[in-house]
């Protein structure tokens, strides 16, 4: 009789805690798709509820993290239009936030979008949380126009990386902070490289625009470091701040900072802005439909190339935890299934 596996967090901790648990196969309900899941994506969110359960919504241990899916339709619920033998990918937000680490899960059908044939599963998953989250921050909140000067904190990672070659395709003058090792990276996908650690990048990006930028994208976080963004800015720019990589260093503490160092900003009388970015999950269901079918598109047709920093079997989980926190790789690491 076949049967599931999925990699479980045991119990808050390191990459250790991990496990992979073996269950009977999950049964599609009324409007969904089981899926064989061909590449689950890792985020930091998923190391963030790892460690700990104080972050608010964390699920309870045991679970499955993953919110990210490109797998192979295998069974329908009743009333669920999608046909099986068909590539899909999807979000598991709306399943409880996680669950993407498993050989199989269950997912409504408005959540999975078709892949185009011949689309790589795991370049195909970047584009669901990624590229998503990139396209949001960019058309979404900061309404970015052609010709614009934008600066990528964090250029080289899985959303950076998706910022710039998005911006690129936008029109937009681009710069991208990265680590000595990645600089060739940024410049290839189309920025201006910038090193955060040998370079003042507050002084660098002034020089360089004569006076600062349009737009900061900043996904780490940090008080000190939407600061150091914020001052990049040319009078009437805006900062866009979504992400917290920077507790992959220095824990949960500084996310209070973060959330009142973004609303100081906000206040601050100087015409720069700082607008305040919604989960995308509240978007709506046409918003997700569509513009995750718009990126496979540009998947399918070469006009966008996400960087897979690696390939980890699913039940070698544990390992893929701690390259994303050792940090220094460009791109997303992607579970594939340890069987078929």
């Amino acid at each position: 009789m076949p049967t599931n596996r999925r990699v479980v967090v045991t119990r808050h901790g390191g990459p250790q805690v991990l496990a992979m648990v073996q269950e009977a196969m999950p049964e599609p309900g009324p409007q969904e798709a089981r899926v064989a899941v061909r590449a689950a994506g890792v985020s930091a969110y998923d190391l963030m509820v790892r460690r700990s359960g104080r972050l608010p919504g964390s699920p309870k241990v045991p679970f499955t993290p993953g919110v990210d899916v490109v797998g192979v339709v295998d069974a329908v619920g009743h009333g669920c239009d999608l046909e099986p033998g068909g590539m899909v990918a999807g979000w598991t937000i709306r399943s409880g936030g996680m669950g993407g680490y498993a050989e199989y899960l269950c997912l409504p059908g408005v959540d999975l979008v078709p892949v185009p044939e011949g689309v790589d599963p795991a370049e195909a998953v970047c584009m669901v949380v990624n590229f998503l989250t990139a396209h949001a921050v960019m058309h979404q909140v900061a309404k970015v126009r052609a010709g614009e000067r934008a600066l990528v904190q964090g250029a080289a990672g899985g959303v950076g990386s998706a910022l710039v070659q998005l911006g690129t395709l936008a029109g937009l003058e681009l710069y991208g902070t990265a680590s000595a090792a990645n600089q060739g990276v940024v410049a290839d996908l189309g920025a201006t490289p910038l090193d955060y650690r040998s370079q003042d990048v507050v002084a660098r990006v002034r020089e360089l625009t004569g006076g600062g930028v349009d737009v900061v994208f900043d996904p780490i976080g940090g008080a000190v470091q939407l600061w150091r963004s914020y001052r990049t800015l040319r009078p009437t720019g805006r900062l866009v701040w979504f992400g917290m990589a920077a507790t992959r260093e220095h824990g949960l503490r500084i996310i209070p900072s973060t959330l009142a160092m973004r609303a100081v900003l906000a206040l601050l009388p100087d015409g720069k802005k700082a607008p305040s970015t919604p989960d995308i999950s509240t978007f709506g269901d046409q918003w997700y439909r569509c513009t995750l079918t718009h990126l496979l598109a540009l998947l399918a047709t070469g006009q966008v190339k996400p960087l897979v920093a690696d390939r980890v079997p699913m039940d070698e989980a544990a390992r893929a935890h701690a390259i994303l926190e050792r940090g220094g790789h460009a791109g997303k690491v992607v579970l594939l299934p340890s069987r078929m």
